[in-house]
């Protein structure tokens, strides 16, 4: 009851989750956990977005399984909404509205998830709150143009998470650019494309490669690992898009060999 109490909450129910604001003076450490996933942490409170059940494109990724002390989904389905790993006393958001949680305002703006006014795959909620002085952006699995009310509620964020890889509920490489240059972001995060070891004849995602093309090769900066932090001091002054690293399997379990007598 509890799980669904947090999934379902109204607009604004109270602070009753506050941590010390002074955690908002932290480096923010964003962490991708694969697909659309990420743990954004900064001192104490720990947000974890868009957990997914490795199937699919995403199969032979590690299904992300991560502590936090809140999860962020834009719809339930399999690949941005998997919550059955979360434990039931974690709070879930997933509907639309303004939540004041852990210090934080958490915007949940609805969209359509497809190009036919969500009458196919329904609605994707965007997700808008600043942690660690720094605006984040994450569409979701954003498909459809912004709306003027959509546009508002966005504002200019510092980082935007931008689907990228197409098929039928999220943007196209073309379609992602627009959004990007609606939106004017310091740093771009795109996500939602086929990944390197995925079938391209089961996979309708586009390549990441795809998506770069559109920019000049002095805007993307690639990073080693799949983890980094900035403060806001840090951001760049002109748009950047990141390419995170992908995230390492864990290791298999070895049983210890026995002992012997």
């Amino acid at each position: 009851m509890r799980r669904r109490y947090f999934l379902y909450a109204g607009v604004g129910w109270g602070a009753s989750l506050l941590l010390n604001p002074a955690a908002a003076a932290s480096p923010l450490t964003v962490t991708w956990l694969g697909h659309m996933s990420f743990l954004f942490q900064d001192g104490k409170r720990r947000i974890f977005t868009h957990p997914f059940k490795a199937v699919g494109c995403n199969t032979g990724r590690p299904t992300p399984k991560q502590a936090a002390d809140l999860v962020l989904v834009s719809s339930a389905l399999l690949d941005e909404g998997f919550v059955e790993n979360v434990p039931d006393t974690t709070p879930v958001l997933s509907q639309p509205g303004s939540y004041n949680l852990l210090g934080i305002t958490f915007q949940g703006i609805r969209m359509a998830h497809d190009r036919s006014g969500g009458r196919r795959f329904g609605f994707n909620v965007a997700w808008r709150w600043q942690q660690g002085g720094i605006n984040i952006l994450h569409l979701g699995g954003a498909a459809a143009p912004f709306l003027p009310e959509e546009r508002i509620l966005m504002g200019r964020p510092d980082i935007a998470i931008v689907p990228v890889g197409g098929g039928a509920k999220a943007y196209t490489p073309e379609e992602a650019k627009t959004a990007i240059t609606n939106l004017n972001p310091r740093i771009v995060i795109p996500v939602h494309y086929r990944p390197p070891k995925a079938n391209p004849a089961t996979c309708d995602l586009q390549p990441l490669s795809d998506f770069l093309s559109l920019f000049p090769a002095e805007m993307v900066n690639r990073l080693k690992g799949n983890s980094t932090s900035w403060t806001a001091a840090q951001l760049p002054q002109t748009m950047q898009i990141v390419v995170f690293g992908e995230p390492a399997a864990p290791a298999p379990q070895r049983n210890p060999t026995p002992k012997r007598s």
